[in-house]
């Protein structure tokens, strides 16, 4: 079958963003309220946000969920949004009225971390219709549990166990949707969707990783502008 010619266009100004791997678009995706999704970037930093062709943002960070920090990423974005609610250090009703906020405010799913209480995915899943993202981090958790409690999609992060844990799941749940953490190379984000996952969270470069090879190039033109 003859591949597809798809026209391209980047313009001067946005050639230089940030492209997740290509190795991503092999996986199957996850299809949400009609939009295939693929490839989730990690972050929370709007210019970074603004600046990916990634297909939607997993925006989950160590601190406790904030209303105004959802709404600001939500209101920013130009591509769906899955908010970190909380689970473990935040709990009960503070969870709901958070899940709620963002399904509000127009978050395309919400992100429980991996201690939350099946009881509280229970209460989510009533509270909202969009859906729940539950983190798993080892073999040890329930799965089966998790999905009768209203969980909609795994998020498998397991470190270098990944890809095991992805393909153990799998063989155990054919039809769960699963997001997992690709790794930093084509070969482990390639291993991941082997095993069984049906979309991968992508980490970018942080701001000043990128600005760093920028002021180096700015170095570059300088001396050479210069004649030294």
């Amino acid at each position: 079958m003859k591949e597809k010619f798809v026209p391209e266009y980047s313009g001067s100004l946005r050639n230089h963003m940030i492209t997740v791997p290509e190795i991503i678009d092999t996986c199957g995706g996850i299809r949400i309220f009609g939009k295939l999704i693929k490839s989730l970037v990690f972050s929370t930093d709007i210019a970074i946000i603004r600046n990916t062709n990634a297909d939607a943002v997993i925006a989950v960070y160590p601190f406790t969920p904030q209303p105004i920090i959802s709404h600001a990423l939500i209101m920013a974005a130009d591509i769906p949004v899955f908010c970190g609610i909380g689970g473990g250090t935040t709990t009960g009703k503070r969870v709901l009225h958070l899940a709620s906020d963002a399904e509000f405010q127009g978050a395309f799913g919400v992100v429980l971390n991996a201690p939350t209480a099946d009881a509280t995915i229970e209460g989510v899943r009533e509270a909202i219709d969009i859906p729940i993202v539950i983190t798993v981090v080892s073999e040890y958790d329930d799965i089966v549990a998790r999905v009768s409690a209203g969980a909609t999609i795994l998020n498998v992060s397991a470190a270098g166990k990944t890809p095991w844990l992805v393909a153990s799941i799998r063989e155990k749940f054919p039809d769960i949707a699963i997001v997992a953490t690709g790794g930093p190379t084509d070969e482990a984000i390639a291993e991941t969707i082997s095993a069984g996952a049906n979309a991968i969270t992508w980490t970018p470069p942080t701001n000043g990783e990128i600005f760093k090879d920028m002021m180096e190039r700015y170095r570059v033109q300088s001396r050479e502008k210069s004649g030294k």
